[in-house]
């Protein structure tokens, strides 16, 4: 991969008015992301990864206030116009919505959403179009792609839907891949099936994706680097395979821990992480983890840790140096 990164994200954050003055969901977030490469972003809900997301794309709303830098391919995306933006959005940088149902018109069939996209942003005419998007469902398995192509989202399963929805982030052969949590709704089976549907089109392709997921497992299978993230903030960031074998967070090991080993004893009670993540227009004076911390000391809730390099391609924001794997009391 290049050395020079296809996005670069810096002291990237977005906040919204509150009658307490402004909320800041996404605080101070760097991330590059190379050519090729599958980035994994893993968090509880509320830990500010859609949000996120979203604003690589200027898609937070009207009320949202963003700071720090985005640039894609050396161009600014953070304050860019309107018009500057709607260039890249599906042609170069495309997303893939959390929930199918909701990011496709049920009034319009498969066939005029799939090719509308690709007529605007490569100039195809009717037919090109349609024969480019039948090309699409059958690359990401949607059986009889002719009879799909006629039909409407609602007489299609869940499965199928998050495949049209690919295919048609794919159409226009984008450069990044944001994928938001694409597999949440769906049963393990078909949530497998488009995990290696992504890894697939990844390899074809070369395009780069970031995967948002809340489940560990997930990204275990499919990521090269990971960036954990609470509270608005990235709290750990290593390889994939650096993060699963020295994780250095504790916020970390318990989404490690939260997941259930398929070779082997099940436990007898699940692992978790005790308590709930914190409201982010009233986070503690310290490290936002502290009070679900099992490692936590003094000077945890009078500082917030830093993002710190402890190895080579892998950054921790803690305090707390000593061994992890220490069990719920």
């Amino acid at each position: 991969m290049s050395d020079t990164p296809l996005l670069a994200v810096r002291d990237l954050t977005v906040s919204y008015p509150a009658a307490s003055g402004a909320v800041r969901v996404v605080d101070g977030v760097s991330l590059d992301l190379a050519p090729g490469e599958f980035l994994g972003i893993v968090g509880e809900s509320g830990s500010g990864k859609t949000q996120l997301l979203l604003s690589l794309l200027g898609l937070n709303g009207p009320q949202a206030r963003l700071g720090g830098s985005v640039r894609y391919r050396g161009e600014e995306l953070i304050g860019a116009p309107q018009r500057a933006l709607a260039r890249l959005r599906g042609a170069r940088i495309g997303m893939i919505f959390q929930d199918p149902m909701t990011a496709l018109n049920p009034y319009l069939t498969v066939g005029t959403q799939l090719t509308e996209g690709v007529r605007h942003h490569q100039s195809l005419g009717r037919r090109a179009a349609r024969r480019r998007a039948l090309e699409l469902l059958d690359a990401v398995h949607v059986p009889e792609p002719r009879q799909r192509f006629a039909q409407h989202p609602h007489e299609l399963s869940g499965g199928m839907r998050q495949r049209i929805v690919i295919a048609m982030t794919l159409l226009s052969e984008p450069d990044i891949v944001l994928a938001d949590e694409p597999t949440t709704a769906l049963d393990v089976t078909v949530q497998a099936q488009i995990l290696a549907l992504l890894r697939d089109l990844r390899a074809r392709t070369r395009a780069a994706l970031i995967l948002v997921t809340h489940d560990l497992g997930v990204i275990a299978e499919v990521a090269d680097r990971v960036a954990v993230m609470y509270a608005g903030r990235v709290v750990e960031q290593a390889s994939a395979e650096r993060l699963f074998a020295h994780a250095c967070h504790p916020y970390t090991e318990g989404l490690r821990r939260s997941i259930v080993e398929v070779t082997g004893p099940l436990p007898a009670r699940l692992a978790g992480i005790q308590g709930n993540p914190p409201d982010p227009a009233a986070l503690p004076p310290g490290c936002a983890f502290e009070p679900r911390c099992l490692y936590a000391f003094a000077r945890c809730r009078a500082e917030r840790p830093p993002l710190e390099p402890i190895a080579h391609g892998h950054a921790c924001a803690c305090f707390y140096k000593g061994p992890l794997g220490r069990r719920d009391p």
